[in-house]
């Protein structure tokens, strides 16, 4: 599934490509997606001048110059966005195409059919599907106090805690298994058993890990334009990330699973605690 460093890669993708272009055409070859197409998406679309995309959380939000309205994407399990050219033949699974006055198209791929396009007249910030959602990982905003004052009093484990949206936004499976392999902490201890001071180690652990992510995103940029249509994936060596079984890279133990909040998590025990 698309993380928040495959959508951050994705934005910074498609931006030089679509940032105050006219769109043209709308073409909608599937609109059963998760959230059925909006029917009337090529009327409010055609003519329309496309703003310079942002991200909240692992949705993207693509807003429009010259008329009211804000178009949210979420690319799902399997979706990606990228750039073609007109006159290039869709492939399958190929499902929305935005034509651009450039000449380039802004195409949807995506096999499960389980990501959405919807469109938002009012406020985004107001739509129930972002409203809740807490800060970003890479803003100021999200600390090891903020950590530690949410955790008083909640007996889940630390990696769901830490995978809680309403906590902190995009900290993944794959990136809070990093984050808490960085950090020294295990992710079967209780939140509200972590001091402040590991939760700050935590906090900048999550920040590097996904920021290393997004740079390892960012060196495949040119795929969005080459005719692959694939955005950057975290490629950095992992530390514990679907390695169960085999030595920890920092001290030779063999590492462990274990099931939390019905996701697999791999851990050093000597390491983390």
């Amino acid at each position: 599934m698309p993380e928040l460093p495959e959508v951050e890669t994705t934005r910074r993708g498609i931006t030089p490509f679509i940032a105050d272009q006219e769109i043209t055409e709308v073409r909608l070859r599937h609109t059963r997606l998760r959230v059925p197409v909006p029917a009337d998406l090529p009327d409010r679309l055609t003519g329309a001048r496309l703003g310079t995309p942002r991200r909240r959380a692992k949705y993207l939000l693509l807003p429009l110059e010259n008329a009211p309205g804000t178009l949210l994407w979420h690319l799902g399990m399997s979706g990606s966005l990228r750039i073609a050219r007109v006159g290039e033949a869709p492939k399958k699974h190929d499902h929305i195409d935005l034509v651009l006055e450039s000449g380039r198209v802004l195409r949807y791929h995506d096999p499960r059919r389980f990501g959405f396009v919807d469109w938002l007249q009012a406020d985004a910030a107001r739509d129930s599907r972002l409203s809740h959602l807490g800060p970003e990982p890479l803003s100021d905003a999200f600390t090891g106090e903020r950590l530690y004052r949410l955790s008083r009093g909640r007996r889940m484990a630390v990696k769901p805690f830490l995978m809680d949206n309403r906590v902190v936004v995009g900290v993944g499976n794959i990136y809070a298994a990093e984050a808490l392999f960085i950090a020294g902490i295990d992710p079967r201890r209780a939140a509200s058993r972590i001091a402040r001071v590991r939760f700050d180690r935590l906090a900048a652990a999550a920040r590097e890990v996904l920021a290393a992510a997004i740079t390892q995103g960012g060196t495949t940029l040119r795929d969005f334009v080459s005719g692959q249509g694939e955005p950057g994936y975290f490629a950095q060596r992992l530390n514990v990330y679907g390695r169960e079984g085999k030595p920890c890279r920092r001290c030779g133990a063999l590492l462990k699973r274990v099931a939390l909040g019905q996701r697999a998590s791999v851990y050093c025990p000597v390491c983390q605690r």
